[in-house]
């Protein structure tokens, strides 16, 4: 009987181990999984983890089934008791990040499961259908990216996952089912790290420092918020038992790239980004790492250091700049077992870093060569971070856990002189007068400092109960976000510029003395301040057995924020009764042995507000102007050697104007709409799954996700009942019914903006703003053959339609990033089109693969293909109205869906012609081939392997984005409309040395 048990266990880890893409996940954006199963009633399963020894027993309940939950991922054996016989061969079981491992043990119990027809086939399978989940995820392990040409960065693992692309934005970024870039979170153990400020990008640890990912990109249960596009979760290595070590050296030399190519505009003028063949990014990365324990059985470490060393030039015809970068990173995973019932874990890290760019003004083209550096500017980012993870098996029935972390960004752009050298500028009225003055001031490039600091202190309770067919899941958290950001002036915190005037005029109020024609401006000026956000949500969700192959996910998550200016005062606020996101899903277990699933689910997702929102609205202002007589000029030398001459300044003229001088507001009625509701997105999937057998498994699902509100500022000059708003641009919900302050009534009044807020100059129409929308609709087809110790393959095609008349909270066609604060309602023709979206990518294919030849060579390849973007054109005016409504400039302003054709100096008389979203065609597929060779030493007990990957193996820069304005004027048609603004990288080569003892 125990043999038949074993088979028909092991047979079930094979058959359930199908995690891939296309597998669902349950434990969201926890740092754990579980393991789960039926067997018979009064079994006892004790679980033991190989690295640590930890051990986890439970007893079968009356209904036959069990669970063994928030369990460390790892490699795990797993042994049954049942009628007082022991079995003498345990079951190897792997628990990946965020999942949970089906292992059904036959017997004599109600819903015993039946294999015996099937064969035993191991526990080597990594992926499975997962029965217990109804979310959409992918998983993938640090192994299985070795074998594989993938780059050393959590983005190009995501981008293995069907329905996320590489943004052509000008901001880049990664688009997770047609979303924009700015509606993703990223989880480090646990840990959200996503930037606060705009919610573009994250903080990361170096690629050896992780240990398993898991990329979301749909159905996340309700414990899961703040994010409608995607989730990369993942989480970093642990020590064991053993003592290992370990160092990996990345070398990626500009010898084995290719060179980017220069662009030219039809022409024959180069494109505005100058010069690329010349540009270089060489890179060389050096960790070292050790883990063990540090009290056998009980406390466990892992520790890692990274030397990052690059030294990356931007050559244009005229000019060049050299950065170096050498930057260091640390980190640490403390694990401490106080007993098998309770963990705690530790994780800190600092992923600062900081650069020199040193400018060179006299580079010449021609001879290649670089005179004397002008300056130099520098820059840092990153910040320390660190996080606490208790988690309690309070009873077999019961679990707890408990985080609390911080995590910190930097953004920074300075300079080495700025200490020393204040900015100092000569007006045109001087040189008229006495020509160029040679050798003014020290600093290289007369930019202020600009300083910001993001800080997010995270705290969140989860919980686990049991009960029979039900698993109770609740618990809340709370980030508490704050920005500072400042821009200040150099050296002495002001600027200088010297001027000429008219002898016997006044300056400041105040007549000049006589005789004096010269005089300095001194500027001092401070913008910037503390804004902050605090995020709360509370969950509820039960995972209802309803038979045992029939699950139900039942949840729903509250949320509120509270946006505060730098004042103190109240921006923006939400209470948990207008955020609530319902969630269901099911699971179908069709055969009852894991093998074969029908899954689906519902959900609203909602995105609170950004803190560049915050400061956008509510930072304060110190500009004061002090006026001197010029007194001749002084020499000084500054701390190189070089000399140059800085202003004297002679007696002040008039007192201190401050009439720039803003605070930060404490009243933002007029700026904010009163009850501002929040961006939400519902999203339902439809999918299934089955394991073929122990190797090959497959899947099919479809996708629709819908957005219909926005929050954004908009153009109102005109509010019924209130003259007050005559241009201005509060947030508001445009399209929907909004409540602003009045100024004149002193009351609020209510604007309907589907109807009322703009008024059209020349015309006088009024007119309203149309609803967003943005749909997603997606057909995903994957297949996928595991890893058997000598190859594995996946293959992967998607059809998808995104649609709309707005992308999201930022604007790629446009290059606007400003999360919230771009363009689509600075005029109605903005939005007034519904179509094709930026992030259209109506066909996608990935594949994947690595084949293993023999014990000292192995191969690996990557393939992903997708359709080009559209092309759309954007205008300048719309019909009826004199008011343009967009500009020429690529990264500001809106546009129109209207082309001026004929008669176009008047608006009364133009000829207009509607054009479509994305009605000039499409950008060229862009296709990435990657290929790598692995090659292990032959040598047993010394684990040397070196790694050559070359990515872009077919060096195709295809076009990612255009330029997509059309007119600069009416009928004025923009010289390099539908030409390139950004490309695909060149294909470029790194080697990776890893020895690990």
């Amino acid at each position: 009987m125990n043999t038949k048990m074993l088979k028909r266990a092991a047979l079930t880890v094979a058959l359930g181990a199908c995690l891939g893409v296309m597998a669902p996940s349950v434990m969201a954006q926890s740092a754990s999984g579980a393991i789960a199963g039926r067997a018979s009633s009064g079994d006892q399963i004790t679980i033991v983890n190989k690295a640590t020894g930890l051990t986890r027993s439970i007893t079968v309940g009356s209904d036959g089934s069990y669970r063994l939950s928030q369990l460390p991922v790892g490699d795990y054996s797993l042994q049954v008791k049942r009628g007082g016989e022991v079995d003498k061969e345990p079951v190897a079981v792997n628990v990946s990040l965020g999942g949970t491992t089906t292992v059904n043990l036959g017997g004599g119990g109600s819903g015993a499961v039946t294999l015996d027809s099937v064969q035993v086939v191991g526990s080597k399978i990594v992926n499975r259908v997962d029965v217990y989940s109804t979310e959409s995820s992918f998983n993938i392990k640090r192994e299985e990216l070795s074998r594989m040409p993938v780059d050393q960065s959590v983005a190009a693992v995501a981008l293995l996952a069907p329905g996320v692309v590489d943004s052509g934005s000008s901001f880049g970024g990664l688009s997770f089912g047609g979303s924009s870039v700015a509606e993703n979170v990223a989880y480090i153990n646990g840990l959200n790290v996503t930037d606060p400020y705009r919610r573009q990008g994250f903080s990361e640890v170096p690629f050896n420092f992780y240990e398993e990912f898991q990329i979301k990109t749909g159905g996340y249960s309700a414990e899961f918020g703040r994010s409608t596009g995607g989730v990369i979760n993942a989480i970093t290595r642990s020590g064991g038992n053993e003592f290992k070590g370990g160092v990996q050296v990345t070398m990626e030399p500009s010898a084995w790239a290719s060179d980017r190519k220069d662009h030219f505009h039809r022409d024959g003028t180069i494109d505005e980004r100058n010069r690329t063949s010349r540009d270089r990014a060489p890179l060389t990365k050096t960790n070292v790492w050790a883990s063990g324990p540090i009290m056998q059985d009980k406390l466990f470490f892992f520790a890692m250091y990274e030397n990052r060393d690059s030294k990356s030039q931007d050559v244009d015809n005229s000019e060049a700049w050299k950065t170096k970068s050498n930057n260091d990173f640390w980190g640490t995973k403390l694990d401490w077992r106080i007993n098998d019932n309770h963990l705690l874990e530790l994780l800190a890290f600092s992923d600062k870093t900081d650069s020199v760019t040193s400018s060179y003004d006299d580079y010449d083209w021609d001879s290649n060569t670089f005179g004397d550096s002008s300056g130099q500017s520098s820059g840092s980012s990153g910040g320390d971070n660190w996080s606490l993870t208790y988690t309690g098996h309070l009873t077999d029935n019961f679990v707890a856990k408990a985080m609390y972390g911080v995590n910190k960004r930097s953004a920074v752009s300075d300079s080495p002189s700025d200490g020393d050298c204040s900015i100092i500028t000569v007006a045109s009225s001087y040189t008229k007068i006495y020509g160029e003055q040679e050798g003014v001031g020290c600093h290289p490039t007369n930019e202020a400092i600009s300083n910001r600091q993001d800080k997010r202190e995270a705290a969140r309770l989860d919980f686990e109960w049991t009960l029979g067919d039900h698993l109770v899941r609740f618990g809340l958290d709370q980030e508490v976000m704050d920005s500072v950001s400042s821009t200040v002036y150099p050296g002495d915190g002001s600027t200088y510029q010297v001027l000429s005037v008219d002898a016997g005029s006044s300056v400041n109020g105040v007549a000049l003395p006589p005789g004096v024609t010269n005089i300095v401006d001194a500027r001092y000026k401070v913008t910037g301040a503390p804004v902050s956000t605090k995020a709360q949500a509370f969950y509820l969700e039960d995972n209802w057995n309803v038979t045992p192959n029939l699950l139900l996910n039942l949840g729903v998550r509250f949320d509120q924020f509270h946006n505060k200016l730098a004042s103190g005062a109240t921006f923006a606020k939400s209470k948990f009764n207008d955020m609530i996101s319902p969630r269901l899903g099911f699971s179908w277990d069709v055969k009852g042995d894991g093998s074969m699933k029908v899954f689906g689910n519902a959900g609203r997702y909602y995105t609170p507000l950004t803190n560049k929102l915050t400061d956008y609205f509510g930072g304060g202002t110190t500009d004061e102007h002090t006026y001197y007589a010029l007194d001749g000029w002084a020499q000084k030398q500054s701390s190189n050697g070089n000399t140059y001459v800085v202003p004297v300044l002679g007696q002040q003229i008039g007192p201190v104007n401050t009439e720039g001088n803003a605070p930060a507001p404490t009243d933002v009625r007029t700026a904010v709409a009163r009850d501002l509701k929040q961006v939400f997105q519902d999203e339902y999937i439809l999918g299934f799954q089955q394991a073929l057998n122990e190797e090959w498994s497959y899947g099919v699902n479809a996708t629709y996700r819908r957005m219909t509100r926005a929050v954004e500022d908009a153009r109102i000059n005109h509010v019924e009942g209130c003259d007050w708003y005559s241009g201005d641009w509060p947030i508001i919900n445009p399209g929907e019914t909004n409540k602003l302050w009045c100024p004149d009534t002193n009351s609020w009044v209510s604007l309907d903006s589907s109807k009322d807020g703009y008024k059209a100059l020349g015309s006088g129409n009024i007119m309203g703003y149309k609803r967003p929308k943005r749909t997603y609709k997606a057909l995903e087809f994957q297949i996928d053959r595991s890893w058997n110790d000598k190859w594995s393959f996946n293959a992967s095609y998607l059809l998808s339609k995104s649609e709309g008349n707005i992308e999201g909270p930022v604007n790629s066609d446009t290059g606007y990033n400003d999360t919230n604060l771009v363009q689509y309602y600075d005029h109605p023709a903005v939005n007034e089109r519904f179509g094709v979206t930026f992030n259209d990518a109506r066909h996608q294919f990935k594949l994947r693969g690595a084949f293993k030849l023999n014990e000292q060579w192995s191969f690996g390849s990557t393939l992903s293909a997708r359709s080009g973007g559209p092309i759309t054109a954007f205008g300048v005016v719309w019909p009826d109205d004199n008011r343009n409504a967009g500009g020429p400039g690529e990264y500001s302003g809106g546009g129109s869906g209207w082309l001026c054709k004929a008669n176009c100096s008047t608006w009364a008389t133009r000829e207009l012609e509607y054009s479509e979203r994305g009605a000039f065609g499409r950008m060229p597929w862009v296709i990435d081939l990657g290929a790598s060779v692995m090659w292990t030493l032959p040598v047993e007990g010394i684990d040397l392997k070196a790694r050559l990957s070359v990515y872009n193996l077919l060096n195709r820069q295809t076009v990612v984005n255009v330029h997509s304005r059309y007119e600069s004027t009416p009928g004025t048609k923009m010289p390099y409309f539908s030409e390139g603004t950004n490309w695909q990288a060149p294909r470029y080569t790194n080697l990776v040395v890893t020895w690990n003892f």
